[in-house]
């Protein structure tokens, strides 16, 4: 007859076991997870457009609509939103000047991830919180755009801003939003876009990122600003 083991190492194996069975359904947590694929030339059909503009922010009444259109993958256009757009939101979107409109425009030949990151952001404009999504998807550009687990980066961003991420998933795995992606890029090809970013702004197409004080230049160009009130 075998001695008995000692307590520690009694201890020692359930630990062991506790730890084996997270592992184990942790695997099976994820294994229920589908696998994300967002197809590139996918069928548009008429619901993919309906009522869908693209992402706008800004008073319906501004006097000038801007229109960009850019890729999640295109680290042009992550300069752009980080260093330009939040004075652009600023004085120019918040002061009821500009209506803003975001179209995306993957570039999937050399941005293989942008679609997905695209649809990243649609399933998180689903829950309210589209520019949020947005915004975080081009601060975190480097943790996913090269990556092989872009899927799971991106998933990741979607927690910390108050996201349904069961409900996420589901978006993420139908992919429905695939052909309302592709609807954008169609639109920015018969304009003639030719990389990213690019910005329509009174008819005019301009390509590459345009400082904030080019733009205000552009936009009262188009729409004086009210005269100052005199005391």
């Amino acid at each position: 007859m075998a001695a008995p083991a000692p307590s520690g190492l009694k201890r020692f194996y359930l630990v062991l076991a506790v730890v084996a069975l997270i592992g184990v359904g942790a695997m099976v947590v994820v294994s229920r997870r589908k696998a994300v694929s967002i197809p590139v030339n996918p069928v548009v059909l008429t619901s993919d457009t309906a009522g869908f503009r693209g992402y706008v922010v800004g008073s319906a009444d501004a006097p000038v609509e801007v229109t960009v259109y850019a890729d999640y993958q295109c680290p042009a256009c992550a300069g752009f939103d980080a260093v330009q757009f939040p004075t652009i939101r600023e004085r120019l979107i918040g002061t009821g000047r500009v209506r803003w409109r975001y179209r995306d425009f993957p570039l999937s030949n050399i941005h293989p991830q942008a679609r997905l990151a695209a649809h990243a952001a649609a399933c998180a404009d689903e829950q309210g919180k589209y520019w949020e999504m947005h915004r975080f998807i081009y601060e975190a550009q480097n943790d996913w755009a090269f990556q092989s687990g872009a899927a799971s980066q991106l998933r990741s961003l979607a927690k910390p801003i108050g996201i349904d991420v069961g409900k996420y998933d589901a978006c993420m795995e139908s992919a429905k939003y695939a052909g309302r992606i592709q609807a954008s890029f169609d639109e920015g090809m018969k304009l003639g876009v030719p990389s990213t970013p690019t910005f329509v702004i009174g008819g005019r197409l301009i390509s590459g990122g345009i400082p904030y004080d080019e733009l205000k230049r552009i936009v009262d160009s188009i729409a004086p600003p009210a005269p100052a009130a005199t005391q």
